[in-house]
């Protein structure tokens, strides 16, 4: 891509659909795959992407606006094809697909309640995050994607012989890395190894994988592709077809399945979620776009939690379950299905959980990873505690 380009990854109105996730962050910094979508961005063009967000969220997230500009619908999921098409446009000039924009050049950002001329209508397929269950849904196939771009033309570090390997030439391991005395069959998908992750003893891992940097993989683990372990998570048990994003600890037995963790999360001894209903019905996931249930199409559907929430040891979670940023959820039984952020309690019922006590967490979690909850991230969490209000209503 034309180095001269400055490309800025544009929050549009989908956006809503992925809360609670990006009541934190901008879209682009969702992770599927093995990275974000920012960093699949900076990768292929190669140039270093700035964001266009909410306003509470651009303060850590700035734009970097430049005379001339690439904006890029940050749902979008990269190709080579998109960016060729993209890189094309005129200046002015606008891709869209089925009424949705994918891209523009202009010196500043446009606003999507105007009309525009001379719109080029894409041709081909894409892949973009429309819902909350597209981050699973789509994993396999991004995870595929990711691992033949950041290991094309590369040399992967050796296994030990103390694995039982099916698949070798679909494992990559990065500087750092160690795996012993596991059983990874790659031959369903690739494996991905990042710097300094570590993969104990007596795993037992179908691909495909990512284990990106630093994160850990407990002893004695089930993992059925396509699953992300996003840097420094340290999971356990049993495993599928999940993201957990970044930082965010489930070490110990029990089950999570197409599901979608936020980041410096914790889930308790032996938590587990349903990801099926007892009588297979089609799975309803609250919306906050349309603020109800809305039916996904799916019969498998689990938890999407958003960062900084906690659960207490052997916490079940009910087939589609949303919980949101900041909530302690603890007790027996099943909570309820929606969650709303800044939640304190359980099936028993809850209380708000003050903002107060949850940023000193907040701090105390951050400050053992050698991290700082800086002042800005006090902010969002405050702005997110104001923004969820009406939803908690015990």
């Amino acid at each position: 891509m034309d180095n001269k380009i400055n490309i800025i990854l544009f929050d549009d109105q989908n956006r809503d659909n992925l809360l609670p996730l990006v009541f934190t962050r901008p879209v682009a910094e969702l992770r599927i795959g093995i990275s974000t979508i920012k960093e699949k961005w900076e990768l292929i063009c190669p140039s270093e992407c700035s964001y266009q967000t909410v306003n509470y969220l651009a303060k850590k997230y700035p734009m970097k606006l430049e005379k001339n500009n690439l904006f890029i619908n940050s749902c979008l999921i990269p190709d080579d094809r998109l960016i060729n098409e993209m890189i094309t446009l005129k200046s002015g000039g606008v891709i869209q697909k089925d009424g949705v924009i994918l891209g523009y050049k202009a010196s500043e950002p446009m606003h999507f309640n105007k009309s525009f001329v001379g719109i080029n209508e894409y041709q081909y397929n894409i892949l973009f995050i429309r819902n909350l269950w597209d981050i699973f849904t789509l994993n396999d196939k991004v995870l595929r994607d990711d691992f033949v771009r950041i290991t094309r033309g590369r040399k992967t570090k050796t296994l030990s012989q103390t694995n039982k390997v099916l698949g070798a030439e679909n494992i990559f391991i990065e500087d750092g890395a160690k795996v012993e005395c596991s059983i990874i069959n790659a031959e369903s998908g690739p494996v991905y190894i990042g710097r300094n992750a570590e993969i104990m003893e007596g795993n037992i891992i179908r691909g495909p994988l990512a284990m990106c940097e630093n994160s850990v993989l407990k002893m004695g683990s089930k993992i059925y592709g396509a699953v992300t372990i996003g840097p420094y998570c340290k999971v356990g048990g049993e495993i599928n077809n999940s993201v957990f994003t970044a930082n965010s600890n489930k070490a110990h037995d029990g089950f999570i399945g197409n599901s979608v963790i936020g980041e410096w999360c914790n889930l308790g001894a032996g938590t587990s979620n349903s990801n099926l209903k007892n009588n297979y019905a089609k799975v309803k996931l609250w919306n906050y776009s349309s603020e109800k249930f809305i039916n996904t199409g799916l019969q498998f559907c689990g938890l999407i939690m958003g960062d900084h929430s906690k659960c207490g040891i052997n916490t079940m979670f009910n087939t589609g379950t949303i919980v949101g940023v900041s909530a302690n959820i603890y007790g027996s039984g099943f909570p309820r299905n929606f969650i709303p952020s800044f939640s304190w309690g359980g099936a028993q019922g809850f209380m708000d959980y003050q903002p107060e006590k949850a940023i000193e967490t907040a701090e105390i979690v951050m400050s053992r990873r050698g991290t700082v909850l800086s002042e800005t991230d006090t902010e969002i969490l405050k702005t997110v505690f104001d923004l969820t209000r009406n939803y908690r209503k015990f």
